[in-house]
């Protein structure tokens, strides 16, 4: 194996307990107030498709650009004031990089939102990310299909089956498994008892992911 996809949301920070809560208090109440939506059911999509699938299932309360500006608003407080970034991350990334191992982020969140991770947590230039990749580059469909993932392996120069993806999400572990690449899942708490199964292998702490990802790239 030869580059590792890390996902950002849950992965590389911790913001999906604060996205989880968001969208189940504020933004699905807002846009579906007549129905129960779970959040799990578009967990890896990205805001945009968020709006498109809830509209399709259960028709929405608000309109396009009122449902934007709610996950913008949030974005920017949940990146800059509220997240932490996957402990011992910057030691993964450069040992990585000495065993020459590509490292790309591949996000369905925009660049903008991504680049508030990154400046934050100088996660830039050399200390960083080989390869940032948001699924606004793509006109592809959204997890669980493989669209992402297919895309940035060969953003990468390779093929999915000589990529590891870390993946926290139910749709983002089938994405990248329909891809093809290897996926080492990263159970969160605030995604629940999630059905994990298309992984070729399930962590649950900083320690067991970088000793999956060693254990695949080798």
């Amino acid at each position: 194996m030869s580059a590792v996809l890390f996902d950002m949301d849950g992965v590389v920070v911790s913001s999906e307990d604060y996205w989880v809560d968001f969208q189940r208090e504020e933004i699905f109440p807002a846009a579906v107030p007549h129905d129960d939506v779970d959040v799990a059911e578009t967990s890896g999509m990205n805001f945009r498709e968020i709006y498109d699938y809830l509209e399709g299932e259960y028709g929405t309360a608000i309109s396009r650009e009122e449902f934007v500006e709610l996950f913008t608003e949030a974005a920017e407080e949940i990146y800059t004031e509220h997240v932490d970034v996957l402990d011992g991350l910057h030691d993964l990334l450069a040992e990585l990089e000495e065993r020459g191992v590509t490292a790309a982020l591949v996000s369905s969140s925009p660049h903008d939102w991504i680049g508030m991770v990154l400046e934050r947590f100088d996660l830039e230039g050399e200390s960083g990310f080989d390869r940032v990749i948001s699924a606004e580059e793509i006109d592809g469909k959204s997890k669980p299909a493989p669209d992402i993932f297919e895309y940035a392996a060969e953003e990468v120069g390779l093929s999915p089956e000589e990529c590891v993806t870390v993946e926290d999400s139910e749709n983002g572990v089938k994405a990248a498994s329909r891809a093809g690449t290897v996926v080492v899942a990263y159970r969160i708490p605030a995604h629940g008892d999630i059905d994990l199964s298309p992984a070729d292998e399930v962590v649950e702490s900083p320690g067991e992911l970088r000793e999956a990802v060693f254990e695949w790239v080798d």
